[in-house]
């Protein structure tokens, strides 16, 4: 099959080298344009960008994908296929209307849950034993089309956003083959999306990752895991009249102590303890704004002692 790739993040990269690896032919990488990153602000390549040019595969940066003159670059293709994962806009009838066959999207969570655009950080967050990738036959909706296939993992006890991120690129590309070979079969496999079952993972921000100390410790743990390495959990701490700096937390454990939700319970050489809203947390690697990832030990034994929870 001739097959356009749509796709801007990491996840996907994996999947676009099985493709290239298979007996379709890619017709062209369509990703989000270069943009500014880091401190220094340098302009950087998307990682589906890279990966598209060490393969020699022609490249599409259209601004906005839903612009006339993409949706026609496009159409001159003639794509057989279209593959879409992780690209960050959504794609308009005249691009869905274009391939032989179909638009694809593979989605990282076991739709109908987790539609949106945070599926993986949602599901550690909400405490999901089990989440996946679904490969869904693309409509107008958000993550709305009916299943082709899906495939199921299990979440890890201590799993990050990050490992699960990498686990289920992973996963895609010998789900992405066996779907494409479905698509040439007599009874290709399409079931409704029950839309009873839908919950939404929105965009995340940074301040998303602010940890709200009243909460249960469990929620606060699993949070932690689910923003690392992005947003990043963090608590606002106060170390001098007027000074709010972020600590960010990028590892603690549960504890059976109480005490007013965010109120520091232990802060010593040996231990440091926060109050949640049930139970406490101790701190095991945290990251004070403008300083390096440390133990929560390092960090005591460098940072002012009469420092607090800032409740803003």
């Amino acid at each position: 099959m001739r097959i356009i790739f749509i796709g801007t993040g990491k996840i996907g990269v994996p999947a676009l080298q099985a493709l290239q690896k298979s007996e379709h032919e890619i017709v062209a990488v369509v990703t989000q344009p270069d943009k500014p990153v880091g401190r220094d602000r340098r302009i950087d390549a998307s990682p589906i960008k890279q990966a598209a040019a060490q393969m020699k595969i022609s490249i599409l940066q259209p601004a906005r994908i839903k612009d006339r003159q993409a949706i026609e670059r496009i159409r001159a293709l003639q794509p057989d296929v279209v593959v879409v994962m992780a690209y960050g806009q959504i794609l308009p009838r005249g691009i869905l209307e274009i391939p032989k066959i179909v638009c694809l999207n593979l989605h990282a969570s076991l739709l109908p849950r987790w539609r949106g655009a945070a599926p993986i950080q949602a599901a550690i967050a909400a405490g999901d034993r089990e989440t996946g990738i679904t490969i869904i036959y693309m409509d107008e909706g958000l993550d709305t089309g009916d299943i082709l296939l899906q495939r199921t993992i299990e979440i890890e006890p201590n799993e990050t956003g990050g490992s699960l991120h990498d686990r289920l690129g992973q996963v895609a590309p010998a789900v992405l083959l066996e779907s494409l070979r479905a698509l040439s079969s007599e009874n290709v496999p399409r079931a409704p999306q029950d839309t009873a079952l839908a919950t939404y993972a929105p965009k995340l921000t940074r301040e998303d990752g602010r940890i709200d100390w009243s909460e249960p410790a469990e929620a606060i743990v699993r949070k932690i895991r689910a923003f690392d390495p992005w947003p990043g959990a963090f608590t606002k701490i106060t170390a001098k009249v007027d000074e709010l700096r972020n600590l960010k937390i990028f590892s603690a454990a549960i504890i059976d102590r109480s005490g007013a939700p965010g109120e520091i319970l232990v802060a010593d050489r040996n231990d440091f303890v926060i109050a949640a809203g049930k139970g406490a947390l101790q701190l095991r690697e945290v990251q004070i704004e403008g300083k390096r990832r440390m133990s929560a030990e390092e960090f005591l034994r460098g940072f002012p002692r009469d420092f607090q929870i800032a409740h803003l």
